[in-house]
């Protein structure tokens, strides 16, 4: 019997060309402001990568493939995580939790959807500068009664989060750091 050969790219070939998409549809040359209150003369838009399904959705799948056994929920940050978090949802079967940036009246949770004490929850991340809000965001599920394995994130911009969020005790695991990519310099 002939067998055909195995033209399924490799994992390693799938990753190579996910970073290639995101730095196409989302890396952005120019003068920015980051949410960290940093200057950068480059910008990765997660809004122009995170509403491509096609792109969503490999990156849901390889975010999944990083989530630790034992894990109850996911957690992502309004509004930017939320898509991420969803797509990671719908991949492993998880439940997510939506995390609100400040709660602006009493009635208002910072934590929305179901968490119960105790529970191992994953911080679903964009992209990480400094860490600073994704520590405020595992800080938050911790006062709530979850514990924190791991914060995820697509792209770590390597301007110290990982170091950042070392620091305060949580761990990070991202899909791409900065030097992996290939950046158009133009």
């Amino acid at each position: 019997m002939l067998s055909l050969p195995d033209l399924t790219p490799s994992r390693e070939q799938r990753l190579k060309e996910l970073a290639h998409d995101l730095v196409n549809s989302a890396y952005l040359r120019g003068d920015f402001i980051l949410s960290s209150g940093v200057r950068s003369r480059y910008f990765f838009d997660k809004y122009l990568f995170e509403t491509k399904p096609g792109i969503l959705r490999r990156i849901a799948t390889f975010l999944a493939e990083m989530i630790p056994p034992g894990v109850d929920r996911l957690a992502g940050m309004e509004m930017g995580a939320v898509a991420l978090a969803t797509a990671v949802s719908l991949e492993t079967g998880l439940p997510f939790v939506i995390m609100r940036r400040d709660a602006k009246m009493d009635a208002v949770r910072l934590v929305e959807g179901e968490l119960y004490p105790g529970e191992r929850a994953v911080v679903i991340e964009d992209v990480v500068t400094t860490g600073s809000q994704s520590i405020r965001t595992a800080r938050q599920l911790a006062k709530a009664g979850a514990q924190v394995p791991l914060i995820l994130a697509v792209i770590d911009r390597e301007e110290g989060a990982a170091q950042n969020i070392a620091a305060a005790g949580f761990a990070l695991r991202t899909l791409f750091h900065r030097g992996e990519l290939e950046l158009r310099e133009t």
